[in-house]
């Protein structure tokens, strides 16, 4: 598992806290690029190095991962903001410790409602393929309240200003909208990477129609998030993990060629091409985003948009869901 460290990533590594004997923790994650750092961390051998006994649990979608956090599962959950103020509305002791990426939603349309969009606006093409097709558009994204069926209704609603009733809004996991978007069952998907690029690469015409900083300015992603009581029990393992983050964030932003290798054992089940996925890790090199302040206006305003569509039952106390403190020290070694 363990691969050559680059200068950079070995500088972040040896800033992390090693642990007096190993301490396992129950790691939430789903295959996909935002939680790009976990998968650099345990390829290169930094929760190892750190006394990081890691029990990964795979997830298809934020919701199930919810469901875990409030059962009692999970020490640790790499996952979406939405699922994440959810949890922590509905009870889950969670933190929120550190960001993995921002402006991560893009809307990808194929064939040809892609033909649609040139040179028109979001309403015009939209408009234009339900004439020729008879029908709306069909498109894919997360479940209700993940991040990227919060954007996609952000930008209709906020941003391109028009009608959700324009489009069908289908509901899958990750593997589904893969699936939908290389099959033609779909038009289009709001949807992040490894998907973006798988698509654009197999998929003749396929194109990028309204990328994430357009969709949704400082849009927050996906997060590291840890249980109260394991920050309570062990806060060298949590500040050892958030060091081991911020390393790894550092190599994706730099270093998308030794990073792909890494990340492609992890997403997409594995089966994905390198190429793709240093691809994809280069398209979001800038969004690699570690540290949490970065995300804390945009939350309140993807929380308080929640509200107003009722994805969230209840408003939820962010002060509370992050602990800031954590990075800080960890960033500080």
């Amino acid at each position: 598992m363990k691969t050559a460290f680059t200068t950079l990533f070995a500088a972040g590594l040896a800033a992390a806290p090693v642990l007096a004997q190993d301490t396992e923790i129950e790691i939430g994650y789903m295959p996909i690029l935002p939680v790009s750092q976990l998968f650099v961390a345990l390829e290169n051998g930094a929760l190892d190095e750190a006394g990081i006994d890691a029990d990964l649990v795979e997830f298809q979608n934020g919701p199930a991962m919810v469901q875990a956090l409030l059962a009692g599962q999970l020490d640790v959950a790499y996952l979406g903001i939405g699922p994440a103020m959810v949890a922590r509305g509905r009870g889950a002791d969670i933190k929120v410790v550190a960001s993995n990426i921002v402006e991560q939603i893009s809307l990808v349309a194929l064939p040809p409602l892609a033909a649609d969009f040139e040179g028109a606006d979001a309403a015009t093409a939209f408009a234009a393929f339900a004439a020729r097709e008879g029908r709306r558009p069909v498109i894919s994204t997360f479940p209700t309240g993940s991040v990227p069926e919060t954007v996609l209704q952000y930008w209709m609603r906020e941003e391109a200003g028009i009608d959700p009733d324009l489009i069908e809004i289908i509901h899958q996991g990750t593997a589904q909208v893969q699936q939908a978007l290389l099959t033609g069952a779909v038009d289009g998907a709001a949807i992040l990477e490894p998907v973006v690029s798988t698509t654009l690469a197999r998929v003749e015409g396929a194109e990028v129609v309204a990328a994430g900083a357009e969709m949704f300015p400082d849009q927050p992603g996906a997060v590291l998030a840890v249980r109260e009581g394991l920050l309570e029990r062990s806060p060298e393992t949590v500040e050892a993990l958030v060091a081991a983050h911020i390393a790894a964030t550092d190599l994706l932003a730099s270093d998308a060629a030794t990073a792909a290798p890494m990340v492609a054992k992890h997403v997409g089940g594995g089966r994905l091409d390198p190429a793709v996925v240093e691809a994809a890790i280069a398209r979001s090199s800038a969004q690699f985003v570690a540290d949490p302040n970065r995300i804390t206006e945009g939350t309140r305003a993807m929380h308080d948009f929640q509200i107003e569509l009722g994805t969230l039952a209840q408003p939820v106390d962010l002060d509370a869901l992050f602990d800031l403190d954590v990075f800080e020290r960890a960033a500080a070694r």
